[in-house]
Order: C-alpha cells, then sequence, then structure tokens
C-alpha cells in the first residue's frame, strides 16, 4: 500500500480489489485489539473453533465496507464535486473529523466500548459448533464496529489507504480496548478529533502526514488519474 496514499477522497478503485484490501485492512487494524476477546473465546467454548469466531468478526467489518463503498459510489454519483479538495474538500474532510468527536462522546460508543473492553459475559451465549462461533464473531464484531465507527469515518476524511494515518487509528483502538482508563482516553481522542477537523478545515496543508490531493506529496500515478 505504499505511494497509494491520496488523502481525502482517495478513489476505492473497483469493487473487488477495494473489498480485497478493506479485509486485509480490517484483519490488520482490528485484530491486535481483539486478540484477547479471541482467546477468551477459545478457553470459554472449546467445542466452537476459534477460527470461526475470527470469520464471523471479519465478515461483520466486510459490511461496513460494502456499506462505505455503495455509499461512496452513490456519492459520487449524485453530487460528484461535494468532496472536490480545490472546492470544499478540506472543510467536508474537517467536518468529518468533527463528527468523528462528537460520537466519541455518545452513549452508543461509551456501551460498545465497554462490551468490547470486558466482553466474557457475551462470548459465554451462543449456538454450539462452527456456526454458533461464527454468530458470535459477527455479534462482537458489530459491538466493535459500534465502538469504532468515528475512528473509521476519522480515517476516511484523513486518507483511508494512508498508512501513517491506519497505524494512528490502529493505536488508538489498542489503547481504548486494553488498556487501563481506555473510557477516559476515547474522551480526550474526541477532543483531538474536533481540534484536528477545525485544523484541516482551516488549514490542511500545515497537517503533519495530511496528504492534499493534487498536491506535491502526490504520485505521479496519482496525479493522472485526477485524484
Amino acid at each position: 500500500m505504499r505511494g497509494m496514499d491520496a488523502g481525502p477522497g482517495t478513489d476505492l478503485g473497483a469493487f473487488g480489489w477495494f473489498m480485497g484490501i478493506w479485509v486485509t485492512m480490517m484483519a490488520a487494524m482490528m485484530l491486535p485489539s481483539a486478540v484477547p476477546a479471541v482467546a477468551m473465546f477459545a478457553g470459554l467454548r472449546p467445542g466452537a473453533p476459534a477460527w470461526a469466531f475470527v470469520v464471523g468478526y471479519l465478515l461483520a467489518w466486510a459490511a461496513v465496507g460494502l456499506a462505505a463503498y455503495c455509499a461512496y459510489r452513490g456519492l459520487r454519483e449524485l453530487a460528484p464535486g461535494v468532496t472536490a479538495w480545490d472546492d470544499r474538500g478540506a472543510w467536508v474532510a474537517g467536518g468529518a473529523l468533527i463528527v468523528a468527536g462528537v460520537y466519541q462522546l455518545t452513549p452508543l460508543k461509551t456501551a460498545c466500548l465497554r462490551h468490547c473492553r470486558a466482553p466474557l459475559g457475551f462470548l459465554l451465549r451462543g449456538g454450539p459448533g462452527r456456526a454458533g462461533a461464527v454468530r458470535t464473531g459477527l455479534g462482537h464484531g458489530a459491538y466493535c464496529i459500534g465502538c469504532c465507527a468515528g475512528l473509521m469515518l476519522a480515517l476516511f476524511a484523513l486518507g483511508v489507504m494512508s498508512l501513517v494515518w491506519m497505524a494512528a487509528v490502529a493505536a488508538v483502538i489498542l489503547v481504548e480496548k486494553l488498556l487501563p482508563r481506555g473510557e477516559a482516553f476515547a474522551r480526550a481522542a474526541a477532543v483531538g478529533l474536533v481540534a484536528a477537523g477545525v485544523w484541516v478545515a482551516v488549514a490542511p496543508g500545515s497537517v503533519p502526514g495530511l496528504t492534499e490531493p493534487g498536491g506535491p506529496g502526490m504520485t505521479p500515478m496519482q496525479m493522472e488519474e485526477g485524484l
């Protein structure tokens, strides 16, 4: 993925290519913070294979990728200029970061984060065998999606193909879910996201690590494609 960062509004490419990249990204970003839940599941339910739990978990995130792709293509079809960087793109990206920050403070985020930090009761439920493991993985994945929705929106706003921002978002998720005072850290991250949103909207060129579409940090191929 090196050299693929086209910044905010990155073109998602063909559907099959994007879904393959998306599932790979989610495995790299989410599974490190999900390892304790997988290990807990394997210990609590030896008759249900842990790999099936992981498959269900990734299927939940694949559904998110499908929804994001459809929303992106629909937006490009209905309002192709709304995310144009040289028009209102910086304000759209900044606004998305502010929305992501506000989401961090919602009851839904809090409830999902608490589940992710202590999933024991949920993992004890579920049907037997592989099918039960997949369903439990899907359910746990749904909670994880609710926990990380704002951060995923931030990733799309900053550049969904950026290794730098992927690593930053993955680090925030890891701290929120696994380290002490993760809920307090989530609230601090909310403040940071809102501040970053204002910064991107007002002075995007000064934001470290942000690739401006059409800017000098882009590769020749990206420039040719008009990203």
